[in-house]
């Protein structure tokens, strides 16, 4: 189950590569923006620390962390989409970044020694791997003692109404508007079937705190159609 979730997974990301910028902002009312600024405030990052970015797509918010930790930090930017770092690649080179290292990779072993980042980021990706708990597990193995995890993330509005139109948009306009304007219509069915099992936020901080993150703050987004969790690997004792 878990590989087939992968392939499939792969697959969709291959084939919207091109115009998955455009239909984000499309499809998010542009709030995707704000609300990946939300989470930047929330990472409080320090010049001069390393950054990574797991899933990082077409590499918005690696671009975002590049600018924050300056020319004397790094930022580590991973995907499995050959086709979407091709487009984090271009933006990288048009930004002039010299502090960015795009990695093709997967977010369930992630190429990386224990404890060397600051801070990772995962952005609208937990919901795409194969199995939440490992790839969390692997950014807490990852991230240094005292370092912390921003996930920004889909999630289940609770308001009544609300939540039946937030999943009928999804459900029907969504893979409709990806068949308009990318030619998508099963590409973007399946990206409503992910946010519909994707757990909600108490089921997500559930699973943050089984991977060892402590504390684990939310802030729930737009009535509660996202969500960011921010978490920390708790330091070493002395």
């Amino acid at each position: 189950m878990n590989e087939q979730k992968s392939e499939k997974v792969h697959h969709v990301f291959q084939s919207i590569y091109k115009k998955y910028d455009f239909m984000n902002s499309l499809i998010s009312f542009n709030q995707h923006k704000v609300w990946r600024k939300k989470a930047m405030r929330a990472m409080a990052i320090a010049p001069g620390k390393k950054a990574l970015d797991v899933c990082c797509g077409t590499g918005d918010w690696t671009i975002s962390l590049a600018q924050a930790v300056g020319p004397k930090g790094h930022v580590e930017g991973l995907d499995f989409s050959e086709n979407m770092l091709s487009v984090a690649r271009h933006k990288i080179e048009e930004q002039q970044l010299s502090n960015v290292t795009l990695t093709h990779g997967d977010a369930m072993r992630l190429p990386y020694a224990d404890n060397t980042f600051d801070y990772v980021s995962i952005g609208f990706g937990l919901r795409n791997v194969p199995d939440y708990l490992t790839v969390l597990k692997e950014i807490f193995r990852v991230l240094k003692p005292g370092g912390t995890l921003t996930c920004l993330e889909t999630s289940h509005p609770k308001i009544p109404v609300y939540t039946q139109l937030y999943f009928l948009y999804f459900r029907y306009v969504m893979p409709a508007l990806g068949k308009i304007f990318n030619g998508s219509y099963d590409e973007y069915v399946w990206l409503h079937e992910s946010t519909r099992n994707f757990p909600d936020k108490k089921a997500l901080t559930e699973l943050f705190s089984q991977a060892g993150f402590s504390p684990i703050h939310v802030i729930s987004l737009t009535g509660g159609v996202a969500a960011i969790h921010h978490a920390t690997k708790p330091p070493l004792l002395k």
